[in-house]
């Protein structure tokens, strides 16, 4: 069954199979169509100053941007294995489009527009033309060539609408990705210009979004009102009340000290490539007694998997798609049991307790869906324990209730302001169980360049019962000492995340990406990878030569204070306990050696795989080192530093 299916099925009022979850199928179940328009005029194509340096750029502006669409293209093609993408070049001296191919203007529905790969499912070979043009400089060089005459815009738009209009009439969310470095192509022509605005409400009202990606070359930084603005729309046309944020300008680099023209790209398609849905839409926002707004909540955060699109069944003479059904039997007969057959029952001191489906609906009926405010707490109060599920970000809704926004943006700069948060009763869809949950605002974030990360919102987060919260174990813990805080002080300082912030998107899943990269692998016919990518392991000579010496101060620090707490309180270390007992028998005394089970000769390979199982004690520790002409004084955490350095300097 499909996941759209899923998601009617769930939606059906007489389902006693609700899940009083909220659900996400909906979320992530709507096609995407993305067409890549990216502009080959003479600046677009200029390579960047040659340089030694290893930041430095080495694509031209429209190699960088084929690279960016081969890179999503790559990645889509196996996690959305059903959406649409294509690729359009404007400004190009040969012109193509659905079968017309010419290198001179005559003729030509759509002059200086090259459409290089059309909007479809990509398929292997899609992907295999679309490399080789990537890595093929001989090709790149016979296609990528600008028209001597500029191209028209509203050319450009137009093709894009009847590229949409014939290859994807029916998609939920359509987008045209503009790639360019000309912030006025029609300065002194204001018929080409009102007819390129023209063109664009037809793509706006078509449903489709235009995301502009704007390249700043050296010496000139792209202005985006000059022209764009009147082609850019600020939001969605199928969601008009979706927070949209601008992208900034990528530079091109003219120094090699200069950011990664590839990279900024990356950065800021990767950004838009998932189109931005509502998970729920209109639902009341209940501030008081008869006082409500409007508002939709998106998912910003989604846990990715694996997305398996389909079995496969080869039992057959050519490889079939596999369609499951399930068929509810009779345990005694073995005979197929219709729905209206079934009842629903529950456990209750030890009896089956049967219900109708009537009787479920009206159990778990706790009113519509809505969220109603119970009143207001400080922000301090909000343990971190208390996040028990992903949050919703909540934003306006001008449909049901006129003067949604303007409300909200009072609730939410107010709560800013004062650092409280709202306690809400939630109830997120029809027969979905009632969730306490916390509003919190959320103030519009910035990047570096002041493009809007994060607009302003409030994040709706759930929060636990009486019943889901357990007890803490019962420990004794011992505080440490200031001297000991102090020491752990100076190595957190040194090993800081830059800017003390954590970005997600310097860390891929190194298993999903490893798994993507096995089957691109194969569907490609590359060569096997030998190991995976994983940007997660931590840097341990940068961590070594930032925090070393502070760890080996804290580890002598800790023993001292370990030993004086010891002697405080009373208690021996184990060697007073052993030297005891020898006293007591001196036949319990006897000192372990490598005859004795402790193997000293353990080869490298043994020794990197039993290190990392941390199942090594100090004597073997300690004979390992001697055998590799290494000090073996110090305590474990010592030794094993030293190990560690060994094995990262091999």
């Amino acid at each position: 069954m499909s996941d759209s299916k899923r998601w009617d099925s769930k939606d059906d009022e007489g389902d006693e199979d609700e899940d009083e979850e909220v659900d996400e199928t909906g979320y992530k179940s709507a096609k995407d169509a993305i067409l890549f328009a990216i502009d080959v005029s003479s600046s677009m194509l200029r390579a960047p100053p040659p340089s030694n340096s290893k930041k430095a750029d080495t694509d031209s502006a429209t190699s960088a941007a084929l690279k960016c669409a081969y890179a999503l293209m790559q990645q889509r093609i196996i996690s959305n294995p059903n959406d649409m993408m294509g690729i359009l070049l404007f400004g190009t001296e040969k012109s193509k489009f659905h079968g017309e191919e010419q290198t001179s203007r005559g003729g030509l529905t759509y002059p200086y527009c090259y459409l290089l790969a059309d909007l479809d499912v990509p398929a292997a070979e899609d992907v295999k033309a679309l490399r080789s043009l990537v890595e093929d400089e001989e090709e790149s060089k016979s296609l990528l060539v600008p028209s001597d005459e500029p191209v028209s815009m509203a050319n450009l738009l137009f093709c894009a609408n009847q590229v949409f209009t014939t290859k994807a009439p029916n998609f939920a969310s359509r987008r045209l990705f503009i790639v360019t470095d000309s912030d006025d192509p029609h300065k002194e022509d204001k018929a080409l210009r009102s007819a390129a605005t023209i063109r664009a409400k037809d793509l706006y009202d078509l449903g489709v979004i235009i995301e502009l990606f704007p390249i700043s070359q050296p010496g000139h930084e792209f202005d985006r009102e000059k022209f764009y603005g009147d082609i850019i729309y600020r939001f969605s046309p199928t969601d008009p009340d979706a927070p949209a944020a601008t992208s900034a300008a990528a530079k091109a680099s003219s120094t090699s000290d200069g950011i990664s023209l590839l990279n900024s790209l990356l950065s800021s398609i990767n950004s838009k490539s998932v189109a931005r849905r509502a998970l729920f839409s209109n639902l009341a926002l209940e501030i008081g007694p008869g006082f409500k707004i409007s508002v939709k909540g998106y998912i910003i955060f989604k846990r990715q998997e694996p997305a398996r699109s389909c079995y496969i069944w080869l039992g057959g003479e050519q490889p079939q798609i596999a369609k499951g059904v399930t068929t509810q039997m009779a345990e005694d007969t073995a005979r197929p049991v219709e729905k209206v057959e079934i009842k629903k029952a529950y456990k209750f001191g030890g009896e089956q307790i049967a219900f109708t489906p009537e009787e479920i609906t009206r159990i778990r009926h706790f009113g519509d869906p809505v969220i109603r405010i119970c009143g207001f707490k400080p922000l301090s109060m909000l343990p971190i324990w208390a996040s028990l599920k992903q949050s919703t970000f909540i934003y306006p809704s001008e449909e049901d209730f006129v003067g949604s926004t303007r409300v909200f943006s009072a609730l939410q700069q107010k709560l800013l302001k004062d650092e409280k948060m709202a306690i809400a009763w939630y109830i997120a869809r029809k027969n979905a169980a009632p969730v306490m949950a916390a509003i919190i605002p959320g103030a519009e974030k910035l990047g570096e360049s002041g493009e809007q990360v994060m607009p302003p919102g409030m994040w709706l987060v759930p929060l636990p019962f009486a019943d889901d919260i357990r007890q803490n174990p019962e420990v004794s813990l011992v505080r440490a000492p200031d001297s000991l805080i102090d020491s752990m002080r100076k190595i957190v300082q040194q090993l800081q995340l830059p800017k003390a912030q954590y970005d997600p998107m310097r860390y891929p899943n190194p298993a999903l990406q490893w798994h993507y990269r096995i089957l691109q692998t194969l569907a490609l016919n590359e060569e096997m990878p030998l190991k995976p990518e994983d940007k997660t392991v931590p840097k341990y000579k940068q961590i070594d030569k930032r925090a070393g010496e502070y760890t080996i101060e804290w580890g002598q620090e800790l023993e001292t204070q370990s030993e004086l707490w010891q002697k405080q309180h009373g208690r021996s270390s184990n060697a007073t306990k052993r030297a005891a007992s020898s006293d007591a028998d001196p036949a319990a005394k006897k000192p372990r050696t490598a005859a004795e089970g402790i193997k000293l000769d353990i080869n490298d390979s043994e020794m990197r795989e039993k290190f990392n199982a941390n199942n090594l004690t100090v004597p073997v520790l300690k004979g390992w080192l001697t055998s590799k002409s290494l000090s073996s004084t110090g305590n474990k955490s010592v030794l094993v530093e030293r190990i560690e350095g060994y094995f990262e300097n091999k």
